[in-house]
């Protein structure tokens, strides 16, 4: 028999080991971190106070505004943590944590992305009906139905993941417990959970991505049927933020994850992963704010009563 030792804590390298650029990037990560909550949790202040954004496009969007919170609290104070410290150990558990919070936070914000073009086909292609068609029954149970859906692909591949053994190296080269640079340092048997990483995250991009196209052709089939210019501009402009949103994070997430294990790369995919984790988040609100016309809106009456 081989005296194998289980690893009963983790190793983050994270992106250096220079101390002076350590240094730098905390300082950086650190403003972002803040401007991030700021923008996100500001966004849902926002929502909430301004009776006019009280409707179910503006509720997906500070829940969307939530996630992004929670996703990077996840990551970047565990992170500068460890540029400020020469003992970057997290535990087991806390490493099973956040990946479980990691994942949910990953997959629900699909889930949502994809709720909010159904949304937006619903509000354009029979304005009408809005209001019967998305009622909060409705968009209620899609918000429900998307963190449900995060929290049980978070619960598959965590139990899968940390059921694996680790007896090699206890070392992580990345900026957070994710799936593959975890499954890169198993002495265990991985091929099962690669399938699973790999069946379960193109399924849920495929779907997704396959209702966000449908929505986005009946749109685009009623904005040509607008006779007037300023019309399809108003339509345009409301689904421009989206239809930018979701080109960042699914172009990102689908090359980090729906890939061959032999084809893992872990200097650029721990790039990659600091820009979904924590730079999508920061992005969000800035393209939800800047290409929305009834938030620029909002905004500025805020500032105009805090003003006078």
């Amino acid at each position: 028999m081989e005296n194998i030792t289980e690893a009963t804590t983790f190793i983050l390298k994270g992106l250096t080991d220079n101390t002076e650029l350590q240094v730098i990037l905390f300082f950086l990560f650190l403003a972002i971190y803040l401007f991030t909550l700021i923008g996100n949790v500001g966004l849902i202040i926002l929502v909430i106070g301004d009776p006019r954004l009280h409707n179910p496009m503006y509720c997906f969007l500070s829940v969307l505004s939530s996630v992004d919170a929670c996703y990077s609290s996840d990551i970047t104070p565990n992170m500068l943590v460890g540029f400020m410290s020469k003992s970057k150990i997290i535990s087991f558990n806390g490493c099973a944590t956040q990946m479980f919070f990691a994942v949910t936070c990953g997959t629900t914000e699909c889930f949502l992305l994809a709720a909010m073009a159904y949304d937006r086909y619903v509000a354009i292609h029979n304005p009408l009906m809005y209001a019967v068609s998305m009622s909060p029954r409705v968009y209620v149970s899609l918000i429900i139905a998307s963190y449900a859906g995060g929290i049980l692909h978070a619960i598959i591949h965590t139990i899968g993941t940390f059921s694996l053994s680790f007896c090699h190296s206890n070392e992580i080269r990345h900026i957070f417990c994710d799936i593959p640079p975890l499954l890169a340092i198993s002495c265990s048997e991985t091929y099962i959970n690669e399938f699973l990483l790999f069946f379960f995250v193109s399924s849920i991009e495929l779907v997704t991505i396959l209702i966000i196209v449908v929505s986005y052709a009946f749109i685009l089939l009623s904005i040509i049927k607008i006779n007037s210019a300023e019309g399809r501009r108003k339509v345009f402009s409301t689904c421009g933020a989206h239809l930018t949103a979701v080109s960042i994070s699914y172009g990102t997430s689908l090359f980090i994850y729906v890939r061959p294990g032999s084809n893992y790369s872990l200097e650029y995919d721990m790039i990659l992963s600091t820009f979904y984790t924590i730079g999508i988040p920061m992005l969000n609100p800035i393209i939800y704010s800047l290409r929305n016309k009834d938030v620029k809106e909002a905004m500025r009456r805020v500032l105009r009563k805090k003003l006078y």
